[in-house]
């Protein structure tokens, strides 16, 4: 009970809707929050959350789906080149959306694909999330430098065409990306739970956020997810 009145309170003061999200993801975050602040109870932290802005921020990260990596699951990206790549090379313009895209990580990924195939330029790819820090982060395009020989790794495997080291320089104590992977991208913050359809795309990538979601709500998503596809559009939701 405790945990479904923290969930409704952050809903009625703050409009983000954790109430669908699948309970045992929910419990295991809000506890972390709560030993981490060295509370003892749920209901003790509801008390900070819906009077301290900032507090809420930080449950806002913990409950945010914030686990990803640079072309995760490399067999992912070689099939979406070998059965993708070609249906999206006979339209004159495409449109992505990147939904619950965390940190950008998958952002700077597709664009990399779209980029060596040619595609780029004239594709537009919309990077959401429900989260504006992590937004930020995205768009700073500054990345662990001890994640860069797993990215290297996973890059080859995706089927790279190019030294991923060209994408990067080490900079501000991280690898700063290229800039101009963003060029065409626009981050913008979006809620899968409460917000509707702004588009119609070629491609609707949402890959292992679902799972965190139940059943009502991943209905509810798949519909929003099927108004906003194109004729003939590709929806990636898993690896």
């Amino acid at each position: 009970m405790e945990i479904e009145l923290l969930l409704e309170g952050i809903f009625r003061q703050y409009g983000f809707d954790f109430r669908a999200y699948a309970y045992a993801s929910i419990r295991r975050r809000l506890w972390k929050r709560i030993e981490e602040e060295g509370l003892r109870s749920v209901s003790a932290l509801q008390e900070r959350v819906l009077h301290e802005p900032e507090m809420m921020e930080k449950l806002l990260l913990d409950l945010s789906i914030n686990v990803t990596a640079m072309f995760r699951d490399p067999g992912f990206y070689v099939t979406f080149r070998e059965y993708v790549v070609p249906l999206l090379r006979t339209y004159p313009f495409i449109r992505l959306w990147h939904a619950g895209c965390s940190t950008g990580e998958e952002v700077y990924s597709m664009a990399m694909l779209l980029r060596e195939e040619g595609l780029y330029e004239r594709a537009r790819i919309y990077a959401t999330d429900i989260n504006e820090v992590v937004l930020q982060r995205a768009k700073a395009g500054i990345f662990p430098l001890e994640r860069m020989q797993e990215y290297t790794d996973n890059y080859i495997r995706a089927g790279g065409k190019k030294s991923f080291s060209e994408y990067y320089t080490a900079k501000y104590g991280g690898a700063l990306f290229d800039q101009s992977l963003t060029t065409n991208v626009v981050f913008s913050q979006h809620n899968l739970v409460t917000d509707h359809s702004f588009s119609e795309f070629n491609v609707i990538l949402c890959r292992n956020v679902l799972i965190y979601f139940d059943k009502t709500l991943q209905s509810k998503v798949h519909s929003l997810f099927y108004d906003s596809l194109a004729m003939f559009g590709v929806l990636g939701l898993g690896s």
